[in-house]
């Protein structure tokens, strides 16, 4: 779902050393790497038939009465709801930015995350599949088949690297699908 997933993104060992590892080339068979083919691993595939369906991908929404960049935004930023960095992870310009400021430990979590984290998750997939017309119809044309969120490091949200995560993010897309 993002670029970091395909087979033909490696970040060299001066970007791994000297940066945040959020870098790397998209590599061409064949082809020298060059400045050009540097990509940010969290970036979306928009050439992906799928990669709308990260929360990464820039398909914005409203919900609870304002406008969210993407899904990634309205879920870290409910981590926090009701002060003042719910607000500040909204108007972050990426969802990066987003992520990042949603999983600071010390920042004041909600007593009841591990409570409604799957239901904030379904409420932000929802909004952002029912109100981009583009999006609803590659997920409806998914039928009945199984949708997996196929990551290496997270085992609730995604399968996880030996494929026995809970895939809840792709628990979630087939229960939005239905419901669509």
């Amino acid at each position: 779902m993002c670029k970091g997933c395909s087979r033909f993104v490696y970040p060299s060992p001066m970007m791994l050393s000297m940066g945040d590892a959020v870098q790397a080339y998209s590599l061409t068979l064949g082809d020298q790497a060059r400045l050009k083919d540097i990509v940010n691993i969290f970036e979306p595939c928009r050439n992906d038939e799928y990669g709308c369906f990260s929360n990464f991908a820039h398909y914005g929404f409203e919900l609870d009465g304002k406008w969210w960049m993407t899904s990634e935004h309205y879920f870290q930023a409910q981590k926090f709801y009701g002060t003042q960095c719910e607000e500040e992870i909204r108007l972050l310009d990426s969802p990066m930015k987003a992520a990042e400021m949603g999983r600071n430990r010390n920042l004041p979590l909600r007593k009841d995350w591990e409570q409604v984290k799957d239901s904030v998750m379904r409420e932000a997939v929802f909004a952002k599949f029912n109100q981009n017309e583009e999006i609803r119809k590659v997920l409806l044309a998914t039928g009945k088949n199984v949708i997996v969120e196929k990551t290496t490091d997270d085992y609730y949200w995604g399968c996880g690297k030996d494929g026995t995560g809970k895939n809840m993010l792709g628990k979630i897309l087939m229960e939005i699908r239905d419901q669509l």
